[in-house]
């Protein structure tokens, strides 16, 4: 399993958010110089996230992004479920476009529900504070000083 970009740079966005002091805006040009990637992918996910509620954004001069609530209130189980476009690992788990003649003899499909859930019931034991515990290591590696986080 892979998750899409869109959820991996979700991520990306929060953590980034996460390391910088709780009022004190980013802008999509700071995130994606950070991680190295691109700026108009970004703002389709900054979009979604401030949709979801995960962040608020702010337009004009002085405007920018944070987090909506503290990372320790974020869930990332909940970040996965609702930025990932969807866990249909076979073809018979969609019904619309199923197409296996095998589906209803077939005994993998349950199993890999199974293993879906189990994956994301790990994910929601971890909040977006978890995953940045090592504040000072993760902002170094996204070049980030001391006094910016």
């Amino acid at each position: 399993m892979q998750l899409s970009l869109h959820a991996d740079y979700s991520c990306r966005v929060l953590m980034y958010l996460a390391l910088r002091p709780a009022k004190e805006k980013s802008s999509i040009e700071d995130i994606a110089e950070a991680y190295g990637i691109s700026e108009n992918h970004l703002v389709k996910v900054v979009h979604n996230l401030g949709k979801l509620g995960f962040i608020e954004t702010s337009r004009g001069r002085g405007g920018g992004i944070i987090l909506a609530r503290p990372a320790k209130s974020i869930n990332i189980g909940e970040v996965i479920r609702k930025t990932e476009p969807g866990f249909t690992m076979l073809e018979c788990f969609d019904s619309a476009t199923n197409n296996c003649p095998a589906i209803g003899a077939c005994a993998l499909k349950p199993w890999l529900v199974k293993a879906t859930n189990a994956f994301l019931n790990v994910l929601d034991e971890l909040t977006l504070a978890d995953i940045t515990v090592n504040r000072g290591r993760l902002a170094a590696s996204l070049g980030l000083t001391a006094a910016s986080i």
